[in-house]
């Protein structure tokens, strides 16, 4: 089995479980997903089979995109709503003033993990050490965020934000952050992911978290080919019998036209229409470095 099979990834399980769960359903040998989410959020779960487990560094470098709904008032230890609550505030932003802030999170900016995160420290992930009472000092990281919008406001308590980003960022740090420059805390209540790279919720297979309500022939209708997780990548037609070279992982040399545009990012040879490898092109040569094999 081999394929890609996005999800609308309900709340309640994390994304393992959800991956594990699917594995047992479809008798899969091979599986991984391309961006975890948090146990709570909900949305865009892309999940791969057999060869396409080979794709998955490559579609978690895509953008992701949120929609979520950050609590004032409150921060938590999480950043979320499963968090103890660590600080409140009577205070509440404006509209405006919400408006005004946004920019400081726009384009390339810099942000702190949350404490209960995967993030490795000595070895352990972050959320152990949190949990276990021994908060570690977290380095920032880059992150490009290419859309950051207010989208609703139900009460003064809560707003609504649409949210467009590379890969690593966490929206748990934006609403606590924001929440500390309006100057009133925050963290998210609720976080759905609407898109992770090529796919989207319209693409998605309805997902139960109980294995024996899996409708398998529902599921099957969903599965995308490998090739749906490199739509992002810059692809190289090739002939048969450069393909079987490739396959064979043998460097090959491309025609002027089909690596004019290529660079040293990775990019992939299809013959087809189908992937056959995942590599770079350096001075007009390609070199193989995930061999995809598929019938």
């Amino acid at each position: 089995m081999n394929g890609w099979l996005p999800i609308d990834k309900p709340a309640g399980i994390t994304s393992t479980a959800a991956v594990n769960q699917l594995k047992r359903v479809l008798n899969a040998a091979k599986a991984g997903h391309a961006g975890t989410l948090d146990k709570p959020a909900t949305g865009v779960l892309a999940v791969a089979f057999g060869e396409a487990t080979k794709t998955v560094s490559y579609a978690m470098d895509s953008r992701k995109s949120y929609t979520f709904m950050v609590r004032f008032g409150i921060s938590t230890t999480t950043d979320d709503a499963t968090g103890t609550v660590l600080q409140t505030s009577i205070s509440r932003p404006s509209d405006e003033e919400i408006k005004a802030a946004l920019g400081h999170f726009q384009g390339n900016i810099h942000q702190v993990p949350p404490q209960y995160s995967a993030v490795k420290i000595d070895g352990k992930r972050a959320a152990a050490h949190a949990a276990a009472g021994k908060a570690k000092s977290l380095s920032a990281r880059s992150l490009t965020v290419y859309k950051l919008e207010l989208a609703g406001r139900s009460s003064p308590d809560r707003a609504m934000f649409d949210m467009e980003c590379s890969k690593g960022g966490y929206v748990r740090s934006i609403a606590r952050d924001l929440g500390q420059l309006l100057g009133c805390y925050g963290h998210v209540e609720e976080l759905r992911r609407t898109a992770a790279g090529p796919f989207t919720l319209e693409a998605c297979a309805a997902f139960s978290t109980e294995t024996d309500q899996q409708d398998y022939s529902a599921l099957m209708q969903r599965l995308l080919p490998i090739e749906a997780g490199l739509s992002e990548q810059q692809e190289l037609p090739c002939n048969r019998e450069t393909a079987v070279k490739i396959q064979h992982g043998n460097p090959v040399q491309l025609s002027a036209t089909s690596h004019s545009s290529a660079s040293d990012a990775m990019v992939w040879a299809s013959c087809e229409g189908r992937a056959v490898a995942i590599g770079s092109v350096i001075d007009g040569i390609f070199h193989p470095k995930r061999i995809i094999r598929q019938k």
